[in-house]
């Protein structure tokens, strides 16, 4: 028995890890000449320095990214504070505070003085409650108010990054789960952790390695371009480079972006509209003692991220500028970094990176086209962030659905 795992981004390497892990024969195929898929760590020459597409968040408390890192031997490969924190700075008035809040689930935190969310009432925090169940149907601004200090300086930025949405607009569902997750459970549950030294060195290259040990087959720069089925089962994978003939044990998992899966199986339910990224790294240092991460308000920047080798920046939901001249976002990006870690506002060197498709729009809408893992195909099984795992399209939701999809190949041959 052979699965062919299509795709080699977080989903498709989690679930080949699995599987491998499993005894079970793998041979992933990957388009690109890099596994990682959006996920990825490259060399840039205009820096000279080796950086993300992107600067992927993940939280203490995600059980998937934990169970994964720690298969593939790269436990030791996430940093961050060590108490939950989230330092923020408002452009518009200059003001700056931290939310810091405590580990366990009883929030005593949104009394203490130095804490919380400045200028809050309890009030506030009990009315961004409503978000904590289940709202199918329900955008977030038909579930909550979606104003105050506790929305603004909080909530807002929180989702924001979750959903890469304008929060109002987005899915309360989805928002919810985020919240059970996360700011219910108490703050061990949600300490912010970045991949290090970079997204591949933690997330990939221990996976290529892994599969290597365990006798599983990458092959790069091999797309998938069309699927045969016979009585209910995918019978054969045309590739770039020929075509595969699968036996009767053999499985399929298909990892590979919706709008490609929407092409190879016609009538397939998928998301269809995205949302952008722009990520800005420029060849600086942040002062001394600055925190890892700094949270922006009232500006296009949502969060700095002060690594040991420059400073970068992030701007989800970023459809409305993605089409700027990359100087002029370079220019733009900076000042506000200046301006919020007073630093000198002269261009560093810099660069901009655009991810066009980086998510699924995280709607009411494109939530309800996402489908499950399971097919009516016998052999096939699909992963990826943007099927139904509950969650957003993130780190976590990726690996989930990549065991998820290992876990229903597994059960398959035990049948």
């Amino acid at each position: 028995m052979t699965v062919h795992v299509v795709g080699a981004g977080l989903a498709g390497l989690c679930a080949a890890t699995a599987l491998a892990e499993a005894g079970i024969e793998v041979e992933v195929s990957e388009a690109a000449g890099q596994a990682g898929g959006r996920c990825r760590s490259y060399f840039d020459a205009q820096l000279g320095l080796t950086i993300d597409n992107g600067n992927h968040l993940v939280l203490s408390g995600n059980p998937a990214v934990h169970a994964y890192l720690a298969r593939i031997g790269a436990s030791d490969r996430l940093t961050g504070p060590k108490e939950t924190e989230f330092p923020f700075v408002d452009l518009a008035t200059g003001e700056r505070w931290t939310v810091r809040p405590n580990a366990g689930p009883l929030p005593w935190w949104i009394f203490a003085r130095g804490r919380g969310v400045p200028g809050a009432t309890l009030g506030d925090y009990l009315g961004m409650g409503a978000l904590a169940f289940t709202n199918a149907g329900k955008r977030v601004d038909q579930a909550v108010r979606c104003e105050g200090p506790v929305w603004d300086r909080l909530m807002r930025p929180f989702l924001l990054a979750a959903l890469n949405l304008a929060p109002e607009a987005g899915s309360a569902q989805l928002s919810g789960q985020v919240i059970r997750e996360t700011l219910l459970k108490g703050g061990h549950a949600y300490a912010p952790r970045v991949p290090t030294p970079g997204l591949a060195a933690a997330f990939v290259e221990p996976a290529l390695a892994y599969l290597e040990r365990h006798g599983g087959r990458v092959r790069l720069q091999r797309r998938l371009t069309d699927l045969t089925i016979e009585a209910g089962r995918v019978a054969t994978l045309t590739y770039s480079d020929g075509i595969v003939v699968l036996g009767e044990a053999d499985s399929v998992v298909l990892a590979i972006p919706p709008w490609v899966a929407a092409e190879l199986l016609p009538g397939l339910s998928a998301p269809d509209d995205f949302e952008g990224i722009v990520n800005g790294h420029f060849l600086a240092s942040a002062p001394a003692g600055a925190p890892l991460i700094v949270g922006l308000l009232n500006a296009t920047v949502e969060w700095i991220f002060c690594f040991e080798d420059r400073i970068s920046v992030t701007v989800s939901g970023a459809n409305a500028i993605i089409g700027e001249a990359r100087e002029k976002l370079a220019k733009r990006l900076w000042a506000e970094v200046a301006q919020a870690l007073s630093l000198p506002a002269d261009l560093p060197p810099w660069q901009i990176v655009k991810e066009k498709r980086a998510t699924f729009a995280a709607t009411v809408e494109q939530n309800a086209k996402r489908p499950a893992a399971r097919t009516s195909l016998a052999n096939l099984t699909l992963a990826g962030d943007w099927t139904a795992t509950g969650l957003p399209a993130t780190i976590e939701g990726a690996l989930r659905s990549g065991e998820t999809a290992a876990r229903l190949v597994r059960q398959e041959t035990r049948a």
